[in-house]
């Protein structure tokens, strides 16, 4: 299979709502964004469906390698052979994509983090650095706009941990931080059965967490300068659709622990076309 075929194939599965910005790019650009979100998504899946730490301490391993023989000239997994064809043009380097190792990594040593600063780190790795290597495939003219494209990842992965706060919790992951749960009065047992779904307590803490993710969604749009906006558009795409979902979080009273939130696909596409009518 070719593999930017493959890489496709695993986007459209994955059902991302990342898809719904890609559609608006040229193939090339929509090409190497795919590649990259591939090599994420592979990574990300190594640490969600193993149940075995060892076994996916040494698939990431593999991985770790396969990044230096991709910039050896010597790739060999369909997907580094897809970004061997877009690490040059977009000048993606190899510490952006060990970055991202790192941070699955994380997932493997921690499944509670005790403050926001430690989750920060996670944050920047899973979701900061490759909103960093999105904004390079999209073209940027100003350095600044790599800093709105960090804070934009890292909005981004705040929204995630918002919605799936309960979906998490019954894989015995929490993200949210341990020392804000302690000020909040809630234990992790109380997250992990859904028993502070109903406390005030609960959703003045995930008031908390949305205050967080809508600031950090201003500091990215305030650093990202004008002249930047028309080529960014894919990225303001994503930020637009993960906004909407935080916000229906928030107008449900953040029934996270037994909700999951969705956007409709119809819904989805409809604020990928406003939003890119906009410009």
């Amino acid at each position: 299979m070719d593999p930017h075929q493959y890489c496709r194939q695993k986007v459209i599965a994955s059902g991302t709502s990342f898809y719904y910005s890609f559609l608006f790019l040229s193939p090339e650009k929509r090409e190497a964004i795919i590649a990259l979100y591939a090599y994420c998504r592979e990574i990300d899946d190594i640490v969600d469906e193993s149940t075995d730490t060892g076994l996916a301490r040494m698939q990431i391993q593999f991985w770790r390698s396969e990044v230096d023989r991709l910039f050896a000239g010597d790739a060999q997994h369909p997907i580094s052979l897809a970004l061997a064809d877009i690490v040059a043009p977009f000048n993606i380097t190899k510490t952006q994509l060990i970055t991202v190792i790192d941070g699955m990594l994380m997932d493997l040593d921690y499944n509670r983090y005790p403050d926001f600063a430690t989750l920060e780190t996670y944050c920047y790795r899973v979701a900061g650095i490759v909103g960093e290597m999105s904004a390079q495939i999209f073209g940027f003219t100003e350095r600044r706009t790599l800093d709105y494209a960090k804070q934009l990842g890292l909005a981004l992965q705040l929204t995630n941990i918002i919605r799936d706060v309960g979906e998490d919790a019954r894989r015995n992951r929490i993200y949210l931080p341990l020392d804000e749960l302690d000020q909040a009065g809630i234990s992790t047992a109380q997250i992990i059965h859904g028993s502070a779904q109903d406390q005030p307590a609960f959703r003045n803490l995930m008031r908390r967490q949305a205050d967080r993710a809508l600031a950090t969604y201003a500091r990215a749009y305030d650093k990202l300068p004008k002249d930047d906006r028309k080529p960014q558009l894919p990225g303001l795409i994503m930020g637009a659709i993960y906004h909407a979902q935080l916000n229906e979080i928030i107008r449900d009273n953040f029934r996270v622990l037994t909700h999951r939130t969705r956007l409709t696909p119809l819904r989805k596409l409809w604020i990928a076309y406003t939003t890119w009518f906009r410009g």
